[in-house]
């Protein structure tokens, strides 16, 4: 679900990296056109790896604070995107929250078992939503995900390869979907998403999956989130179990 960017500690580490780096921009006053310290300086100085902190700086430089230069590094783009501190916990960028973020978050100890991953040519369907040529390499992945040892959704993720190529290595029985997309080159940091939910009855294998009987309702999500460029990076169907999920969401009247 979409969070306020720097709204606290249980934030990705990349987030926080940056709203470091916000705060020391404003401490020692400085100006547009400033070149940063260089990106090992700042990975010390945070205490990160270097691909925490590009995505942070990847972050920063979407917002317009920071600008890259090909041979000289990092500079000030622009004060005037710096967030008011009064105010940054909500006027700043969403973000879209994985499972695993959500379980940092409330304490929980996520788990994944997964079912299999493999790349395989986009459908036309998919090549639509992912704006993507029919026939791209997408990499499709079935998993199991668990809070505290208890299965909570079935998941079916399809994403561009070309976005991640990582992402055909990557073993995500123990790796995060979502922090694997932050590390990419470029990052992909996931903005906002189209979601819609319905209920329905299982289908035998998801009794089978779920060990539960056929009455047990199933919670059907559908996701088309979007990155930083505003361009769709994953299509997701997540099946839950109608006794553990809800799903809410706030309702604006919109001129």
């Amino acid at each position: 679900m979409p969070r306020g960017l720097f709204a606290d500690d249980a934030l990705p580490l990349y987030e926080r990296t940056a709203a470091q780096l916000i705060d020391d921009l404003r401490a020692t006053g400085a100006r547009a056109g400033d070149r940063l310290p260089s990106e090992r300086a700042l990975a010390t100085r945070y205490a990160v790896s270097r691909v925490t902190l590009r995505a942070a700086l990847a972050e920063l430089e979407s917002r317009g604070i920071v600008r890259p230069s090909s041979s000289r590094g990092w500079f000030v783009a622009s004060l005037d995107q710096l967030p008011d501190p009064s105010t940054a916990s909500t006027a700043a960028a969403p973000q879209v929250q994985g499972l695993a973020d959500f379980a940092r978050v409330n304490g929980l100890t996520p788990s994944t078992r997964v079912l299999s991953a493999a790349v395989r040519p986009a459908t036309v369907s998919e090549a639509e939503a992912l704006r993507i040529a029919p026939g791209a390499d997408l990499f499709e992945l079935h998993r199991l995900r668990f809070l505290d040892d208890l299965l909570v959704v079935l998941e079916h993720n399809r994403l561009p390869l070309a976005a991640c190529p990582a992402l055909a290595e990557t073993d995500f029985n123990t790796a995060s979907l979502y922090a694997t997309l932050r590390a990419a080159n470029p990052p992909q940091l996931l903005r906002v998403a189209d979601y819609s939910c319905e209920a329905r009855h299982p289908t035998p294998r998801e009794i089978e999956l779920f060990q539960i009987s056929d009455t047990m309702p199933m919670l059907v999500a559908t996701q088309l989130t979007f990155n930083q460029a505003d361009r769709p990076i994953e299509l997701t169907i997540q099946v839950y179990r109608g006794d553990r999920y809800r799903f809410r969401a706030s309702i604006t009247n919109r001129p």
